[in-house]
């Protein structure tokens, strides 16, 4: 896996490889508000993920998420750092578990 300088740098190849859309964490699903959709857990795969640590505040540490939808959807989820961790059900976080 390619490592990245900077998480806009990460996005912006990553978008040239088609992960278009942008998703978001709710309770339990993966959401893409530009296509009106959910998908749970079952529903998509991480292709690969990403870890930015920020150089002199830990609150600039985030990891890219490169998702796919079992419907060829692709795209980008940016987390901070577990900042949804406590929000998600157990399904949520072992698909999102780093490996």
């Amino acid at each position: 896996m390619k490592n990245y300088d900077t998480l806009s740098e990460a996005m912006n190849v990553k978008q040239e490889e088609g992960y278009t859309f942008d998703f978001n964490l709710s309770n339990s699903t993966l959401d893409c508000k530009k296509l009106n959709r959910t998908f749970d857990s079952t529903e998509f795969n991480v292709d690969a993920f990403y870890r930015f640590e920020g150089d002199s505040n830990p609150d600039d540490s985030a990891i890219l998420y490169a998702i796919s939808t079992e419907y060829g959807i692709k795209g980008l989820l940016v987390d901070a750092y577990g900042a949804y961790s406590d929000n998600l059900n157990a399904a949520m976080i072992q698909k999102l578990k780093m490996r």
